[in-house]
């Protein structure tokens, strides 16, 4: 266990119905981070995160808070608050009282209560709505007020469940700026679930993707997107071509009929390997200066870049570029060495 880990889950299985939903996990979650568990619906990060909030009691395993078990402590003692996707709010109370709710029952006097709303409603952005009634508001402003009920009595972590998923695009987007913007504001912990990879990257200090009641990888934005450990994750944060190859030796590999200097090493001598490109690293080039020539098959214009399928070499290429391509045209495609990205071979 991390000695300066804020949270540790150690072991944690979890069964519903006999059916494991957590397959012995463990996880270290730091102080004033923005964690994230992303993964497709039912892969386990809602319940990892009510494991934390105290919610579901594990089958198996540890949960330490500050190095101290906490398996046994209710929900309520917890120095932890949640957010879920539909907000809960109480519609016969305003803005003011929704906010104020938790810090009456602990009995906080009425200043201090007073001046800790007011704060509150002024870092989410809602000075001037304390006597707005919940059905006057905007799904964002609902979140809002939410997320202030949450914060008022400065939990140490805030959970957070798929938040923005009843918000459209747009509003989304903005509060993704948001949510960061107070988290580091209040420099406490974030832990968010959500299964779109774009807010898990927006957000996050670091992302825990996860599978079938398992985590497969752990690691910063960047990490997870430009070195995934393998063909699921690869494809679940972002798009990829992913082919197979063969790794002939460190910063060597083949793939496409040909051979590609990479950045990678530390596999066996002719190795097999699934090689990973991002769509975004091709650079189209004329067919005869590309170690890979093709007929492109289409185009589609996506707003920032056209996606263009290329097929070549029996395998049919996504590639995001700023240049219009007629389709039937033979184009070259290159990539840098830093832009190959080698996995161990799965069966994904």
């Amino acid at each position: 266990m991390n000695k300066n880990a804020l949270i540790s889950l150690r072991g944690i299985r979890v069964d519903f119905d006999d059916e494991p939903v957590l397959k012995g996990i463990d996880l270290d979650i730091m102080d004033k981070e923005f964690i994230t568990f992303l993964g497709p619906s039912g892969c386990g990060k809602t319940t990892t995160l009510r494991i934390i909030g105290g919610f579901i009691q594990p089958k198996e395993g540890d949960v330490f808070f500050g190095g101290v078990r906490i398996n046994d402590l209710p929900p309520y003692k917890r120095e932890v608050n949640t957010v879920f996707q539909r907000y809960a709010l109480f519609p016969h109370l305003n803005v003011y009282e929704n906010v104020e709710f938790g810090l009456k029952i602990a009995k906080v006097p009425e200043k201090e209560r007073r001046q800790s709303v007011k704060e509150m409603l002024k870092l989410v952005g809602l000075s001037g709505f304390d006597k707005r009634h919940i059905n006057q508001l905007s799904g964002g402003q609902q979140q809002r007020v939410a997320i202030a009920r949450a914060l008022v009595n400065r939990p140490k972590v805030l959970l957070l469940d798929e938040p923005l998923g009843a918000l459209d695009l747009k509003l989304r987007k903005e509060m993704q700026i948001e949510l960061k913007r107070i988290q580091q504001a209040l420099e406490i912990t974030f832990i968010y679930v959500t299964h779109d990879q774009e807010e898990a990257l927006t957000m996050s200090d670091r992302v825990v993707v996860m599978r079938d009641g398992n985590i497969l990888q752990i690691g910063t934005p960047q990490d997870i997107y430009n070195e995934p450990c393998n063909a699921f994750v690869a494809d679940f944060i972002g798009e990829s071509n992913i082919i197979d190859g063969i790794m002939h030796k460190d910063f060597l590999v083949e793939f496409a009929n040909d051979y590609f200097d990479c950045v990678d090493k530390g596999f066996e001598p002719k190795e097999r390997v699934q090689v990973v490109v991002r769509p975004e690293d091709f650079k189209i080039v004329p067919a005869d200066k590309g170690k890979i020539s093709g007929i492109v098959e289409s185009i589609i214009f996506k707003g920032v870049h056209y996606e263009i399928m290329v097929d070549a070499m029996g395998y049919k290429w996504k590639i995001h570029t700023t240049q219009y391509v007629e389709p039937g045209t033979l184009i070259g495609m290159d990539v840098a060495p830093m832009d190959i990205h080698i996995m161990k071979r799965t069966e994904e």
